[in-house]
């Protein structure tokens, strides 16, 4: 089994910078693919960026130029560093693993951009 434990969510302001860490623990392999999701309220889970053993990244077009996704092996740990934040990505953040034995989530922390 994989556990998923996100931390780093919060309130910023509009411009504002927050960063989030997934934890990851139990079953891991070394070949893995990180992902961070994100749902906003009344809409459908949605990609925001992945990052594999490799260091192959992907960002969704909403997000790419603002955050930035890296990942530490040694820790099974992988960021999300996010800088000038937009409302619309007001959501709760979803970090998610994907190996061959299948796709784990994390329990999600919430991100709230306002004024």
């Amino acid at each position: 089994q994989v556990q998923l434990v996100e931390s780093g969510g919060g309130s910023v302001q509009p411009g504002g910078s927050l960063s989030l860490s997934c934890a990851a623990s139990g079953n891991i392999f070394s070949i893995r693919t990180m992902n961070w999701f994100r749902q906003a309220p009344g809409k459908q889970r949605e990609f925001v960026a992945s990052i594999t053993t490799g260091g192959t990244i992907t960002y969704a077009n909403s997000v790419k130029g603002r955050f930035t996704i890296s990942r530490d092996n040694a820790k099974n740990t992988v960021y999300l560093q996010m800088n000038a934040m937009l409302v619309e990505d007001t959501a709760v953040y979803y970090c998610n693993l994907a190996q061959s034995t299948g796709i784990y989530w994390g329990q999600g922390t919430q991100v709230t951009v306002s004024s």
